[in-house]
């Protein structure tokens, strides 16, 4: 027999409401969100800001550009950029060659897909819109690789291939390969030999910012790497020898000697999760091996990527979650994090063009904008 309710002790009740004491919000000190008046809208930097006062998508993205205009001014802080998707196939590459040249950003954490086609941009090749009214057989046929609404004609890569070509017939297979030495040589090749175009790795070279491509052999730039091998096996010559964990070394080391880290990722996947096992890396050589290393941690983060988290892949996982596996600094102790849910090719260019008016804004006000006047 079901027992009677007998008495609200332990806050429990049968369904009933409850008689609110209702509050004043401005006493309880919170934010009122203000109208967007495009009336009022002046420049990018303006609608984002006017944006910021609003509520959903509209908001995390004037949030975002708060947390990068943070880590550019921050003197203190190195920050990584890692990249997935079809960025460069997309049209992108561009904003992140600025941000490179602009000393935004530190270090580029990519899929080799990424690099691979930006090459394309780089050496002055186009992408071409897709006709829906072609049928993927048909691309096929004709030498079109389609990516969503983008075509990349087969051609591109074999011209591409060429500036491999004369990267990997110049390497000395004395040299172990990993891919961060491999993207500064073909930035040094492009520097050189693309003077009128500009692209991610010429940048990165010319500024000095390594760029990492852990997945290395799922991309063009490792097959053409396997191709080379190949031939060099077939002519009686050494093979290159690749080491990834080289880059894993390099990484690490070079996070170590920074004082602070941020990281701006665009999509998820092994870019991200790369980068992110920094923190838990240098943990295990501290609590396994005794290790005399900080516990260092991201203490700025800023994603953009629509992935939900309950789909459960690390694409769509929260900050929050990272904190858990010590990768980030959490909020209470100085951490500082935005998070948009949106496609990149919106929020990307939205936020950085924000970013770089106020930077140049403060540059010519006189203050310092620090991450294009302090290098590393």
């Amino acid at each position: 027999m079901k027992q009677g309710n007998h008495g609200n002790s332990h806050g429990q009740h049968g369904g009933e409401g409850v008689d609110r004491k209702l509050h004043d919000p401005i006493e309880d000190r919170l934010i009122p969100l203000e109208p967007l008046d495009l009336g009022k809208v002046r420049s990018i930097d303006g609608l984002v800001r006017a944006m910021s006062k609003t509520a959903f998508t509209g908001r995390q993205l004037g949030e975002a550009a708060d947390v990068l205009e943070a880590m550019a001014l921050d003197e203190d802080a190195f920050v990584v950029m890692t990249l997935a998707g079809a960025m460069t196939v997309a049209k992108q590459g561009l904003i992140i060659a600025e941000l490179i040249d602009r000393g935004i950003v530190n270090a580029i954490v990519s899929t080799g897909a990424l690099m691979a086609h930006g090459l394309v941009e780089a050496t002055g090749r186009a992408h071409f819109r897709a006709n829906p009214e072609v049928s993927d057989e048909e691309l096929y046929e004709q030498g079109y690789n389609r990516v969503y609404d983008t075509l990349e004609p087969e051609q591109n890569l074999d011209d591409v291939e060429e500036v491999m070509s004369a990267v990997l017939e110049s390497w000395d297979h004395n040299e172990v390969m990993c891919s961060y030495k491999l993207n500064h040589a073909i930035g040094a090749h492009l520097s050189k030999h693309a003077q009128g175009q500009r692209g991610i790795l010429k940048s990165a070279f010319e500024k000095g910012v390594p760029v990492f491509v852990p997945a290395f052999s799922d991309s063009e730039l490792g097959l053409d790497t396997a191709l080379n091998n190949r031939l060099r096996e077939s002519t009686g010559r050494h093979k290159i020898r690749f080491d990834p964990f080289e880059d894993l070394e390099h990484f690490a080391a070079t996070l170590l000697r920074q004082k602070k880290l941020g990281i701006f990722t665009i999509g998820g996947g092994v870019p991200r999760n790369w980068s992110q096992q920094f923190g838990p890396f240098c943990e295990l050589r501290h609590r396994r091996l005794g290790e005399n290393v900080p516990l260092k941690r991201y203490h700025y983060g800023l994603r953009i990527c629509p992935e939900p988290v309950y789909w459960g892949g690390l694409s769509g996982s929260p900050y929050g979650e990272a904190i858990s596996w010590g990768k980030f600094v959490p909020p209470s102790e100085g951490g500082r994090f935005g998070e948009v849910f949106v496609d990149a090719t919106i929020g990307l260019p939205i936020i950085v063009a924000a970013v770089l008016e106020r930077l140049d804004k403060a540059k010519k006000g006189g203050r310092k904008s620090a991450r294009a006047l302090a290098k590393k």
